[in-house]
């Protein structure tokens, strides 16, 4: 396999980077680029070869591009310029480009924004940025030659062609000098950088990147993850404050679609991976750092075993709460029918006692925290349901995707403190913002306003609810805690314990167990497709009222007790413990105030 240093290098004389992406089908190859999420943008050059991974937040309209193109000069001699993976086509004093030859090739590519991972925990970002390679700076190689070249052309007026739009035409010379007076009396107001990046959590922000794509673009899906290798493109140029506004309707777009690459950078991509999860421990593109205390990995129903009393310390050492709340750690949607996502484990912990409101739901998710590589603790205020923006909105002003609180990157955990809800009126934002809410737990679809019409999106978002009471919100689960006296006179003292037990060898291994848990496969057979639907069927005749969600929910359960053990197949004693623990978990219904039990678990 080539250097990937040495080949990155054959971009600049304008060569399709075939050899790169070649030599990026070897994943160890990925291993030397630099993030371009944790490295300032200062010590990056243009034309770098940089890497960039996060969630696809928009799509913007299609472009066309000059693929290749002619370009003749005043002493009659003509040649073929390449514009793939650029944003702007630069051309020596005295050339123009041939709009009307025959050999200019036109092709399309597609933007997409892309936003740094939302709700990325502080764990995960350590650790991709402890395998992300330092820089090599150009200037620190610059031989004396390439710096007086460098110097000669700098001297030189060049005429930049942006090859989106021929109306962005403009003169650009590579010196530092400040803008006009005239220029900036005519400037548009200028947009807020928090809504040019566009994070779905404002308290959380993303670092934002134009990512430009040139195959396979029905492959990418809104909120996907992925892990981009291209050209960063910094040139200054690019940004709207830089380019004669006559001619265009919308400023504000303008501006949107050409924000300072300074503070959004662009990417040229021609390495992409979809990632299938965004857990740093288990990702082969990845350099994994040595640890020189780690052992080998215990197995997996040790693990589970010690994972299991964690959560019981967690959760006022109730071990049927640890059970749903470890199933619902691992779920994920895996099918998906007309009516139903198959998968799915909402759950809602309630009854939490009263004297520990204060502080505990804020402590169960900051152990939390430590366990997932994305999740997200919204505390159900009322000022926050009244004025936070929870669904995606279009702007048709600017052309763009508005983000809310709920674009979440697949197998983002959400965790909803209900205990903050106080007493008040909850206003149209706030009502739409429980609407949004108990659609996407029933159906783990967001919707998206287009003003005119709202378009459904799939997600992956599973949704844990704290409450005192039972939960305003839908659910799949809803399980009563069973806390006596002394369990919550010692809470302070058990999480203190859960945390002094999460040494960091345990935390990776429990790290990794949840990662690998949701993705396992596991299978059903036909024998014990027959045992189910005959247990079914003696289920309904003990209770008229059971019904075909009753038997979804045992077969989801099931299901998640078994990967959590370690197997990969449905066994009777995995089946009738399912049972016994819905058994036991609707007794703790029943036992519940009858204004609570009388609503649907």
């Amino acid at each position: 396999m080539p250097c990937l240093m040495d080949v990155a290098s054959t971009f600049n004389s304008q060569r399709d980077p075939s050899e790169l992406k070649e030599a990026l089908k070897d994943l160890d190859a990925w291993h030397a680029i630099p993030f371009l999420n944790y490295t300032p943008l200062h010590k990056l050059k243009d034309q770098t070869l940089v890497r960039f991974r996060g969630m696809i937040q928009d799509m913007m309209d299609p472009e066309i591009y000059l693929e290749c193109y002619e370009v003749k000069s005043t002493d009659g001699s003509k040649r073929l310029q390449h514009g793939k993976y650029h944003d702007c086509l630069k051309l020596a004093a005295g050339e123009a480009i041939d709009y009307n030859a025959d050999s200019n090739v036109h092709g399309e590519r597609r933007t997409l924004f892309v936003v740094s991972v939302p709700g990325l925990n502080d764990w995960t970002k350590q650790h991709e940025s402890k395998c992300s390679p330092q820089p090599q700076l150009v200037s620190q190689t610059q031989s004396p030659n390439n710096a007086k070249k460098r110097t000669l052309d700098d001297q030189e007026a060049m005429e930049v062609e942006d090859d989106n739009d021929a109306a962005l035409k403009r003169k650009c010379v590579e010196t530092t000098k400040s803008t006009s007076d005239d220029a900036t009396a005519a400037a548009p107001a200028v947009l807020g950088s928090e809504y040019l990046i566009n994070s779905p959590l404002p308290s959380r922000p993303s670092m934002a990147c134009m990512v430009k794509v040139y195959e396979d673009f029905d492959s990418y899906k809104l909120n996907s993850l992925v892990d981009f290798v291209g050209i960063l493109s910094v040139d200054p140029s690019l940004d709207a404050a830089t380019i004669d506004t006559e001619g265009f309707d919308s400023l504000s777009e303008l501006q949107a679609t050409h924000p300072s690459p300074f503070l959004i950078p662009r990417l040229h991509a021609f390495g992409v991976r979809q990632l299938p999860h965004a857990n740093p421990l288990l990702d082969k593109s990845l350099q994994q750092p040595a640890d020189p205390g780690a052992s080998e990995d215990p197995s997996q129903s040790s693990v589970h075993k010690d994972l299991r009393m964690l959560l019981k310390l967690c959760l006022f050492d109730d071990d049927l709460a640890a059970e749903y709340l470890l199933s619902h750690l691992i779920s994920s949607v895996y099918s998906r029918s007309e009516m139903q996502s198959i998968g799915k484990f909402a759950l809602n912990i309630c009854n939490l006692p009263k004297e520990s409101l204060a502080e505990y739901t804020t402590k169960l998710y900051q152990v939390l925290e430590l366990l997932l590589p994305a999740s997200h603790y919204l505390p159900m205020s009322l000022e926050t349901m009244n004025t936070a923006a929870f669904a995606p909105k279009k702007d048709y002003e600017t052309n763009k995707l508005v983000s809310g609180m709920l674009q979440l990157a697949p197998h983002t955990h959400l965790v909803l403190d209900e205990t903050c809800m106080q007493q008040g009126k909850l206003e149209a934002n706030g009502v739409h913002a429980v609407q949004h809410l108990a659609h996407l737990i029933n159906s783990q679809e967001l919707k998206c306003d287009f003003q005119y019409y709202q378009i459904d999106y799939q997600v992956n978002i599973p949704v844990l609810v704290l409450s005192e009471g039972r939960s305003m919100l839908p659910s799949d689960f809803v399980l009563p805690i069973n806390a006596d006296s002394k369990a919550v006179q010692l809470l302070d003292e058990s999480l203190k314990a859960a945390h002094h037990y999460l040494q960091p060898s345990r935390l990776q291994q429990f790290r990794k167990y949840l990662t690998l848990a949701r993705i396992s496969p596991f299978n059903v057979s036909d024998e014990h497709t027959e045992m189910i639907q005959q247990d079914f069927v003696d289920m309904r005749k003990a209770n008229a009222k059971s019904n075909a969600d009753d038997l979804h929910g045992l077969l989801v359960l099931s299901r998640l007790l078994g990967i959590a053990r370690g197997k990969d197949a449905l066994d009777k004693e995995t089946w009738q413990l399912a049972t016994e623990f819905e058994a036991k978990r609707r007794q703790r219904l029943q036992a519940l105030p009858k204004s609570a039990a009388q609503l649907r678990n």
